[in-house]
């Protein structure tokens, strides 16, 4: 078949076949979107996390200043006295009605002992420690403590920052919103920065911050680059973060219970019976409340516990030796060192025999459960002391530079600029994009998580409902304007 043109000449028809379609390319846009929208709306619970996790990180420091009379022995050569008259001195301080759930004896010279009584004015986890002289069995004072940790006021006030900004349970949805995200940001960016870093040429600048001609691209710069040497630690804090959520943690805990990976606790029950799994939160979280000892018994029996307890498994200075919690149960003398190498065997001791009931050991902790107790104590930067405190503060400090230059490259290309703007936003509505079998993928993905982290799902379905939503009011908004314009002429051309 041919097609007719100028007289005495033929030319053959066109092809009536359509170029072939560029494949789409969606989960790039897709990730975008998703760590756009986190970090817009979820950035700010970011910097807070990190803020106050950053200060917590470094508070054991702190501590040694502003408590220095309360954590210090007037007389620090003198030889010690016996438990006994240690807690006899700090009975006598707080008054005999006073219930006393804990002690720990000073755990080098030159420290304090605390005695720890229970009080109903203290809130969950909280004791009232009486702070004793070995040498003398002088009070040098009394402050509330948190937990196993033994946080004084300036640690735990910092540290209910960081969990629930001082609101409670409901105030602790925000730090598994923060847990939960940063984990997703920092995945989703990681997955960016890979393919841009395997197609650009100035492989270096993505690992140099604050190369670029522009602010925008300085800013860039220093978001990716900082982002990648920071990556590691914040899918860590991530990912031990969630263990303490609410919904989140909880998951995590049952998990563990179904596989076998509990952590064990020592039983003080003088019947045989099991206390159940340990926990490696307590002392951060209220499931540390200390038990409120109803019996009765000398003060010499404290140092006839730890005693026996040093000649089975107790070998650090570290130690909180903890009565009876009712009749017909035993004594527990628990390691509390948590810095490396890990202490936290415990044993049970009938008060009345003085025979062993039951011991726990750490080295015979299954992995998983020795990863858990390692975890949390890296995530609270107890494990190697100062350099330890420092990386964390310097890791939190990255993450909220972060945010503030992801903040930044917004501000610096906001879709109401009128001037030229130096990189286009991420795509809305990029799920139209999607074809059915990523979209099948993702959606499963998803429900998954959501099953496995609630609030994270729930978040993550608003986020994708918002986004479809604002595609479809551009949309109609593209097509009103389309059906105006050509109106808008033949009026004026009239």
């Amino acid at each position: 078949m041919t097609t007719p043109t100028a007289p005495g000449r033929t030319l053959p028809a066109a092809t009536t076949t359509s170029p072939p379609r560029a494949r789409r390319r969606w989960l790039g846009p897709l990730l975008l979107r998703l760590h756009f929208y986190a970090g817009v709306f979820v950035g700010p619970f970011i910097v807070v996390a990190a803020i106050s996790g950053g200060l917590y990180a470094l508070t054991p420091q702190i501590e040694r200043v502003v408590y220095a009379h309360e954590l210090t022995a007037a007389s620090p050569d003198a030889a010690a006295l016996p438990l006994a008259d240690q807690v006899v001195a700090a009975r006598e301080h707080v008054g005999q009605g006073e219930t006393l759930v804990a002690v720990r004896p000073a755990p080098e010279p030159g420290a304090t002992t605390r005695v720890m009584f229970a009080g109903t004015d203290l809130g969950p986890s909280e004791t009232r420690a009486v702070f004793v002289d070995p040498g003398t069995a002088e009070v040098r004072g009394e402050l509330t403590t948190y937990g196993t940790s033994g946080a004084l006021p300036l640690r735990t006030w910092i540290d209910q920052l960081h969990r629930s900004l001082h609101l409670g349970d409901p105030g602790r949805l925000y730090s598994e919103l923060a847990a939960s995200w940063l984990g997703i940001i920092a995945l989703s960016g990681l997955a960016m920065w890979v393919v841009q870093f395997r197609r650009t040429r100035r492989r270096r600048d993505m690992l140099r911050p604050g190369t670029g001609r522009t602010p925008y691209a300085r800013s860039r710069s220093r978001h990716l680059a900082v982002g990648i040497w920071v990556m590691a630690g914040a899918l860590f804090l991530s990912a031990t973060g969630i263990t303490w959520s609410q919904y989140g943690g909880a998951n995590v805990t049952d998990l563990r219970g179904a596989l076998g990976w509990s952590t064990p606790a020592v039983s003080t029950a003088l019947d045989g019976g099991g206390d159940g799994a340990g926990d490696e939160h307590a002392g951060h979280t209220t499931a540390g409340t200390p038990s409120v000892s109803s019996g009765t018994y000398a003060p010499g029996a404290f140092d006839s516990v730890l005693s026996v307890a040093q000649e089975v498994n107790v070998n650090t200075g570290l130690v909180e030796i903890r009565p009876p919690a009712e009749p017909g149960t035993a004594w527990v003398v628990q390691e509390i060192q948590r810095s490396y190498p890990t202490e936290v065997d415990a044993v049970a001791i009938d008060g009345t025999t003085m025979q062993v009931t039951d011991r726990v050991d750490f080295a015979e902790f299954g992995l998983i459960a020795k990863l858990a107790r390692w975890g949390i104590d890296l995530h609270m930067g107890s494990m190697f002391g100062l350099p330890h405190q420092i990386v964390l503060f310097v890791l939190a400090s990255g993450i909220v530079s972060m945010v503030v230059w992801g903040y930044t490259m917004w501000w610096q290309r906001r879709p109401t600029r009128t001037q030229h703007r130096p990189g286009a936003p991420p795509a809305r509505g990029v799920l139209r994009q999607v074809p059915w079998w990523g979209a099948v993928a993702v959606i499963a993905v998803a429900a998954a998580v959501g099953l496995f982290l609630p609030l994270l799902g729930v978040t993550l379905a608003a986020f994708l409902l918002v986004d479809l939503l604002l595609a479809w009011v551009a949309r109609r908004r593209d097509s009103s304007r389309r059906r105006a314009s050509p109106a808008r002429a033949d009026a004026h051309g009239a």
